[in-house]
């Protein structure tokens, strides 16, 4: 599922870095490297050279592997996938789902770099590159990630509606371990471009979303609520765990962790408020004088829910 392709032929995908922009920002990454090796090298020649050769050539050894292999790692994992060449040329590393890399990413894509960059001037890297559909060298395939562009024109399609507010924490009990990266990124993807799909390949792209999420969580998807608004709310909470891995949690007074970083909820437009509505399993039914029922205000007549995601005619 790495392309998610609709009934209309609108392929669903990240914008993946070409061969010549990798390059380029390799390249500025060696350069940087090897300024830096060769100024610690020569530091360590004048201050250790007392020492007998042995002891000479494990410091060069560990010179090597501390600037040259540990010291990207270090970069790529601290700017979460940017570092000064990928900067400089608009490039970011992320996972296959388009999250932020951590360290056991950086790590392995380091250490396959040594022998398809360092040892091979870069020719196993550049042939795999451009073997690969998406542009991947070895080290983004065993570690899982993907080189993109960050700097690509801004389109409104790429906004993702946030879940309606009567779903917040709803899931925050789910087991989200087993659901891979590739279904988190048609999620994403999806919840990105539902705005452009038929109402009804939309719907159906949902349901089917949402009944192979649920299938790895252990839990079905609840009847009230809207396959579109249960993908939404679900990836919320996905990114609301890995946003407190990635940046941890401030403690509260009382030594409690606090609460997890849930994404801001996009502004409403100016009306008189409404009473608070409960979802629709929980609300029961308004009774007239006369016994009968009555619909809620804010629930239209035609039966579909009021979150913002609409069943197809």
């Amino acid at each position: 599922m790495n392309e998610l392709v609709t009934g209309e032929a609108v392929a669903l995908e990240l914008r993946p870095a070409r061969l010549p922009s990798r390059a380029l920002a390799v390249l500025l990454d060696l350069a940087v490297a090897v300024a830096v090796y060769v100024a610690v090298t020569v530091a360590l020649m004048a201050s250790t050279s007392s020492l007998d050769v042995a002891a000479q050539t494990a410091l060069s050894i560990a010179t090597f592997v501390l600037v040259l292999v540990g010291g990207p790692i270090a970069v790529e994992t601290l700017s979460h996938g940017r570092s000064l060449g990928k900067m400089a040329c608009g490039l970011r590393v992320v996972r296959d789902d388009g999250g932020p890399i951590r360290f056991r990413h950086s790590l392995v894509r380091g250490l396959i770099g040594v022998i398809e960059i360092l040892m091979t001037l870069g020719v196993i890297a550049c042939v795999a590159s451009l073997v690969s559909a998406r542009g991947r060298r070895l080290g983004d395939v065993f570690a899982g990630t993907l080189v993109v562009r960050e700097r690509v024109p801004f389109s409104s399609a790429g906004f993702m509606p946030p879940p309606p507010p009567w779903l917040a924490g709803r899931f925050s009990d789910l087991d989200l371990s087993a659901v891979p990266d590739d279904l988190w990124l048609a999620v994403r993807q999806y919840l990105a471009r539902m705005g452009q799909l038929d109402p009804r390949v939309g719907w159906a792209m949902a349901e089917r979303l949402a009944a192979d999420v649920a299938a790895r969580t252990g839990a079905p998807v609840p009847r009230e609520v809207p396959p579109p608004a249960y993908l939404a709310a679900v990836l919320q909470e996905r990114q609301a765990r890995e946003a407190w891995r990635a940046f941890g949690g401030a403690q509260a007074a009382d030594g409690t962790a606090a609460s997890v970083p849930v994404a801001p909820v996009a502004p409403v437009p100016a009306t008189p408020p409404a009473a608070p509505v409960a979802p629709p399993a929980a609300q029961p039914p308004a009774t007239s004088p006369g016994g009968r029922s009555e619909v809620p205000r804010d629930v239209p007549s035609d039966g579909r829910s009021g979150t913002g995601f609409v069943p197809p005619a």
